[in-house]
């Protein structure tokens, strides 16, 4: 039974880690959109994390055999709204408002490639982890050998 939790744990744990890479590679990817299709420049997405649901059933046996955890899941993508958009003088750009300046998305690309570099030692860890139980796993099939 443990043995399936913790595949379950690291399961998840890559889901949640690929589906922030996709979307820092969705900001990166829109870093110079000045216009979306809802008029605006695009706005930097970020994941939100949490512990994937614990019955309570669950809760209590996990702590009764001292196990922790559940994994984890994704409860939503939200737009950064707290970051400045970047203005650029540009008046030739046909995104100018009537002062010359050009609305760039709230992107930073360092940011994104320091985010995305965690994500993926995130998910290289998901994936050690996953292999660890999966050898011991296999080990104990061979104990009767």
């Amino acid at each position: 039974m443990a043995m399936f939790t913790s595949f379950n744990i690291s399961a998840s744990g890559m889901t949640a880690q690929r589906l922030r890479s996709d979307t820092i590679s969705q900001n990166l990817a829109n870093v110079n959109t000045t216009r979306t299709s809802d008029g605006g420049p695009y706005v930097r997405k970020t994941v939100v994390f949490a512990e994937r649901h614990v019955t309570p059933f669950d809760k209590v046996l996990m702590t009764a055999t001292g196990m922790a955890g559940n994994g984890v899941k994704v409860t939503e993508v939200i737009e950064d709204r707290a970051t400045p958009m970047k203005m650029v003088y540009d008046p030739a750009h046909p995104d100018a408002d009537e002062n010359g300046y050009v609305t760039y998305s709230n992107v930073n690309t360092v940011t994104e490639m320091t985010n995305l570099i965690d994500a993926s030692r995130s998910y290289e860890a998901n994936v050690t982890a996953f292999d660890a139980a999966k050898a011991m796993a296999l080990k104990g099939l061979e104990i009767n050998k």
